[in-house]
C-alpha cells in the first residue's frame, strides 16, 4: 500500500505568471459584455478592451499594488510506489494549488464584475491618458494604491460643519451636470491643522460626491466645479495646486468644468504655477473670470435660478424654488426696464429681483385697472449701491383690486446691467 509524505516547498521569488500557465488559476468571472454606447469610437472600444484584459490578467495573477494575499505556497505530494521488481520508489506529485482571482472596486464600482459600470469608470482612466491602455492601467493601479493608504474605504463620514459652508453641492448646469462650490473666502483664517483637515474632508466630500453620479452608459458621471476665491486668504497656494494635482490623478475625468470666479491677482501668477502640474485635457475644462465677469460668466454654464445667492445668483430658502425659472434682462446704459405684472384682486403676488452689480435705483407701485383708482407705492424709488448686503430684493403685496404691479429699474451708470426677476400670484386665503 503506497504511503504518502507531504512536505512544503519554500515559496519562489515572486515573478508574473506566463499565459500559458494560467490553468491552474480559477477562472475570473466574467458577465455577459455589456452593450457599448452606439456613439462610442472604435479607438476608444479597441483600448478599454486592451485596458480591461490587463486589469483582467492584473486581478487573476495578484500583482495589483492593493494585493495583500499573495498565492499560497507549492505543496508536493512525495509517494511511495512498488517497482515491478518489488523495488520501492519515493515519486513527487505536483498538486494543483487553485486561487481566488483579486477583487477590486473604486468609486462604489466592481472592477469587471459591473461591467456597464466598471466599463465607464474604465473609460475615465483612459480618457485621462489618451486612450493609452497601458498609460491608463497604471494610473488605475496607482490610485486604487493611494485610496488603500489614504483609507478612502475605511473612513467614516466625518461631520465638520465648519466646512459646509466652504464646499457644498447646489442645484445642476443646464447641461444637467451637479455643481459643487468651493468657497475659499471661508478660510480667512485658517491654520495648518485646519487647512491639514480640510483636504482629507474634501477627499471624503468629493468621494461621496462622485459616489453619487450615474455610471451607466449615457448617465451623467461629472460635476461642474465653482471656485469662489473672493476675499481668498494668503494661505499656502501650494495647498491649493496640491488639491487639483491630487484630484487630477485619483479622479480622472470626474470635472465638466473647473469654473475660477471672483479671480483676484495674484492668481495669475498661481495659474503659471500650476500649470505644469495640470495635463492638456485639464486645461481646456478651466474656466476663469475676474470679479466683474464672474456672474455672467456662471450664467453660461448655469441658470440664475440654480446659482446660489451668496454667489450672484436666486436660488435661496424661501417662497421660490429651483422650477421657478428666471427672467434676464440686460438694462442699457441711462435707461431704465419696466416689469409689468397683471394681477387680479384677492391674490398674492411675491417677486425676487437682483442686478449684477446693482449701482441701479429700483421701486415698486401697484396701478388699478380702474382709472378712478390710486396708485399705491409699494417700495418708494431708492438706490442700492454695489456693495451693499441686500444682494436680492424679495417682496410680496395682498392685491385689493384688478390691475398691475410695476417694477422700475433705473440704470444711472454707463455700463449695461444684467436684471435677473422672477415672479409668482397665488390665491389669497
Amino acid at each position: 500500500m503506497a504511503e504518502a509524505v507531504v512536505m512544503e516547498v519554500p515559496e519562489a521569488e515572486e515573478t508574473l505568471p506566463s499565459p500559458e500557465n494560467t490553468q491552474d488559476k480559477a477562472p475570473l468571472p466574467t458577465p455577459p459584455p455589456a452593450q457599448p454606447p452606439s456613439k462610442l469610437p472604435e479607438t476608444e472600444t479597441k483600448s478599454l478592451q486592451e485596458l480591461k484584459n490587463l486589469l483582467r490578467h492584473a486581478l487573476l495573477h495578484h500583482t495589483l499594488s492593493i494585493s495583500s494575499t499573495p498565492p499560497p505556497p507549492q505543496t508536493i505530494a512525495m509517494t511511495l510506489l512498488d517497482d515491478a521488481d518489488g523495488a520501492k520508489t519515493l515519486e513527487a506529485i505536483e498538486e494543483t494549488v487553485v486561487t481566488r482571482p483579486q477583487e477590486a472596486s473604486i468609486f462604489g464600482v466592481k472592477l469587471l464584475e459591473d461591467d456597464e459600470r466598471s466599463d465607464v469608470v474604465l473609460l475615465k482612466f483612459l480618457r485621462a491618458r489618451d486612450l493609452k491602455p497601458k498609460d491608463a492601467f497604471a494610473m488605475l493601479d496607482n490610485t486604487l494604491k493611494w485610496r488603500k493608504d489614504f483609507g478612502i474605504d475605511n473612513d467614516e463620514e466625518e461631520s465638520e460643519e465648519e466646512f459646509e459652508k466652504a464646499v457644498f453641492m447646489h442645484g445642476r448646469s443646464k447641461d444637467g451636470h451637479p455643481v459643487c462650490y468651493n468657497v475659499y473666502g471661508e478660510f480667512r483664517d485658517g491654520d495648518e491643522e485646519k487647512r491639514r483637515r480640510f483636504l482629507r474632508w474634501r477627499v471624503g466630500f468629493m468621494e461621496k460626491s462622485v459616489r453619487n453620479l450615474d455610471f451607466r452608459h449615457g448617465g451623467v458621471s461629472t460635476i461642474v466645479q465653482v471656485n469662489d476665491l473672493n476675499n481668498s486668504p494668503g494661505f499656502n497656494r501650494w495647498e491649493l495646486i496640491q488639491a487639483l494635482h491630487l484630484f487630477q490623478d485619483n479622479y480622472p475625468e470626474f470635472v465638466a468644468k473647473q469654473i475660477f470666479i471672483n479671480v483676484p491677482w495674484w492668481y495669475l501668477a498661481l495659474s503659471k504655477m500650476m500649470s505644469p502640474f495640470l495635463t492638456q485635457r485639464i486645461k481646456t475644462k478651466f474656466v476663469v473670470a475676474g470679479p466683474s465677469k464672474s456672474a455672467h460668466t456662471l450664467f453660461k454654464y448655469i441658470s440664475a435660478e440654480e446659482i446660489p445667492a451668496q454667489c450672484g445668483g436666486l436660488s435661496k430658502e424661501g417662497e421660490f424654488e429651483a422650477g421657478d425659472s428666471v427672467t434676464e434682462i440686460l438694462v442699457k446704459p441711462s435707461s431704465n426696464h419696466i416689469v409689468e405684472i397683471p394681477v387680479n384682486k384677492g391674490c398674492v403676488v411675491s417677486w425676487e429681483a437682483r442686478v449684477v452689480g446693482w449701482d441701479v435705483s429700483y421701486g415698486a407701485e401697484f396701478v388699478p385697472r380702474d382709472e378712478d383708482g390710486y396708485t399705491i407705492i409699494i417700495q418708494k424709488n431708492r438706490r442700492i449701491g454695489g456693495k451693499e448686503e441686500e444682494q436680492v430684493v424679495c417682496s410680496r403685496y395682498n392685491v385689493c383690486d384688478d390691475g398691475k404691479l410695476l417694477l422700475t429699474f433705473n440704470n444711472l451708470t454707463s455700463k449695461n446691467k444684467m436684471l435677473l426677476y422672477r415672479f409668482k400670484t397665488k390665491l389669497s386665503h
